[in-house]
């Protein structure tokens, strides 16, 4: 699906592809999703530019990410998709800059996207441009990777609540180690997405503010890529120390499955010791000699049940007064 951009007074009006006869000379951004082959030879032949196939936009070397060809500049970066559902995913997005215009590649929905296009549907600089555009997109995916990191740390924190202290682990019973694990498991993989998608942008802006004399930008733009280079290098050490503190609550949970294991285990043992001796008791009076005088007795069973009692009670009594119990 190709949608063409064109400002309009204070605002950038959205043109399906498939509608237009003819694309407007002011076109300022073209946007291709899922393009199709014939999508993808219009944009090469209205503006010279290859467009790259899903193919090449996967490797990630950076030399096939970041380079310039007949004058355009074409980046790629991995932006974050479905970050707020169960199975959130990485998505490879091209940004190439011809002239004045932008083109972007994707086979996904980032939420930047969506925001940055309604945001300017309803109002924009009178001089839009291209880079412009391509401006307000990477500022809008360090802010969404921000926000993505501020949620998994306060759920991390509700975590460790729960695995530290008795009065938060009471408000969710429910709640078993397994699930815990799960928890632990799933913010560190979204972590890493996010890290993976923040080192990508950090390289992208690396290889804009190269281009930046080249590409004649003011200070303004200058300024602003230098603002978000610094925001990607802040949030690059958030992520760092968020894997540390999964990392460390991993290891937790599993030293306290571990002492639980061992809880049980010495439970069973003390179980098995307690009740040997009475067994002991129990097996010699169930012997088959003729010649036992405990047998004729009349008090012989119950001296036999005090004398399992006994021998029970005395080994529980010494492990409390050991503290192993």
């Amino acid at each position: 699906m190709l949608a063409v951009y064109v400002p309009r007074g204070s605002s950038l009006e959205r043109h399906p592809g498939e509608e237009l006869s003819e694309i407007p000379e002011t076109a300022v951004w073209f946007d291709l999703v899922n393009p199709t082959h014939q999508e993808d030879k219009l944009v090469e032949h209205v503006l010279g530019v290859a467009v790259p196939t899903r193919e090449e936009m996967q490797e990630i070397e950076v030399t096939s990410r970041l380079y310039v060809e007949n004058g355009a500049r074409y980046m790629t970066a991995t932006l974050m998709c479905q970050s707020d559902t169960a199975n959130p995913k990485t998505t490879a997005v091209t940004f190439i800059l011809a002239g004045h215009r932008l083109v972007t590649v994707r086979y996904d929905e980032p939420r930047p996207f969506t925001i940055v296009t309604s945001r300017l549907a309803r109002t924009c600089p009178v001089t839009i441009s291209g880079e412009t555009v391509m401006m307000d997109l990477l500022d809008a995916v360090v802010d969404r990777a921000a926000d993505i990191l501020e949620r998994i740390g306060a759920e991390v924190d509700q975590v460790s609540r729960e695995i530290f202290e008795p009065e938060g682990r009471s408000k969710d019973p429910s709640r078993s180690y397994n699930d815990i694990l799960t928890l632990i498991g799933r913010k560190g993989d979204l972590t890493s997405k996010v890290r993976e998608s923040l080192v990508s942008i950090g390289r992208l802006l690396l290889f804009l503010a190269n281009e930046a004399d080249s590409l004649r930008w003011p200070k303004e733009t200058r300024a602003q890529l230098k603002g978000m280079q610094r925001d990607v290098q802040s949030l690059l050490d958030h992520s760092t120390y968020l894997s540390n503190k999964i990392t460390f609550l991993l290891d937790a949970v599993l030293g306290m499955v571990s002492l639980e294991q061992n809880n049980i285990i010495k439970l069973f043992s003390v179980a098995a010791v307690v009740l040997m001796p009475p067994t002991l008791v129990a097996s010699i009076y169930g012997m088959n000699f003729r010649h036992m005088p405990e047998l004729d007795w009349p008090y012989g069973y119950p001296l036999a049940v005090v004398l399992m009692l006994v021998a029970a009670i005395l080994p529980y009594l010494y492990f409390k007064w050991r503290r192993w119990l």
